[in-house]
């Protein structure tokens, strides 16, 4: 399959309408970097072929160049495995709510933002498009795609999620929490999806900002959604638009991103 990272961007499950100029580069450019990099862990849906060998036109390869890949066609696990690290987001609501994220108890008086006692795997559903994504416990998790699968996407995903946090906090950016994709190839083997660590499917925040008991700057798409969540809008579509500011803010804060993580010039 050739997969295409556009520049638009969704926000609560909704695609907003202004596109963020450079996200799709971004974000297709930091996917390759991880998938090389995590290897020795798990195989990936690369093929490693040129898009020169599938696109013959010279104007629609040079419009694909920086934000196309080919991959293989595999059978996706219908999960979102998400990994935290921290008490932030969803995972803080539901922790200031019952003391637990995703069924697992957490210790009292975490603050938010704080790093949490160990790393969590706290799947959730992949929803039909309109629909939310929703969070469930591994057991669930296990019952929807089975014991083996499940222990196996969650094992993989942690190990993922702390090589990458390792790497990027000598980048001065702590990787707050992500979500993975995974599918079996023809053989049963878990294969990694998708994107993997980018602005989009993650949180990163600048280290040396970071503060308990505040959410600190995004290098991410936080900076959209923390803009959204002070409008009168019920996060259903159509989505609003967004301010030039928030535009290019949030192209600022993905280019940085890139730029730390990859030394690749932005």
């Amino acid at each position: 399959m050739l997969i295409v990272t556009t520049d638009r961007l969704s926000a609560f499950d909704v695609v907003l309408p202004d596109p963020i100029p450079d996200k799709g580069r971004v974000l297709n450019s930091i996917s390759n970097f991880w998938f090389d990099r995590t290897r020795h862990i798990v195989p990936n849906h690369l093929t490693g072929r040129p898009l020169s060998e599938v696109i013959s036109d010279p104007d629609e390869l040079a419009l694909l160049a920086d934000r196309a890949m080919i991959v293989k066609r595999l059978k996706t696990v219908p999960l979102e495995a998400v990994v935290r690290g921290y008490v932030i987001g969803s995972g803080w609501k539901d922790y200031q709510k019952t003391g637990e994220i995703s069924g697992i108890k957490l210790p009292a008086g975490l603050k938010q933002a704080a790093k949490l006692p160990q790393t969590l795997f706290t799947p959730s559903t992949k929803a039909a498009i309109g629909d939310k994504d929703e969070t469930i416990s591994f057991e669930q998790a296990s019952k929807l795609v089975g014991a083996d699968i499940a222990a196996r996407v969650r094992d993989t995903a942690i190990a993922i999620y702390e090589f990458a946090a390792k790497y990027a906090s000598e980048r001065g950016i702590i990787i707050a929490d992500t979500k993975f994709e995974f599918a079996l190839d023809a053989d049963g083997a878990l294969t990694l999806i998708d994107e993997v660590l980018t602005p989009d499917s993650s949180r990163f925040w600048p280290a040396d900002t970071w503060r308990e008991g505040t959410s600190p700057p995004s290098f991410d798409k936080q900076f959209v959604r923390d803009y959204l969540e002070t409008l009168d809008w019920n996060k259903t579509p159509p989505g609003p638009k967004l301010p030039a500011e928030v535009i290019e803010g949030t192209r600022a804060k993905y280019l940085e991103a890139l730029t730390r993580l990859t030394g690749e010039a932005s």
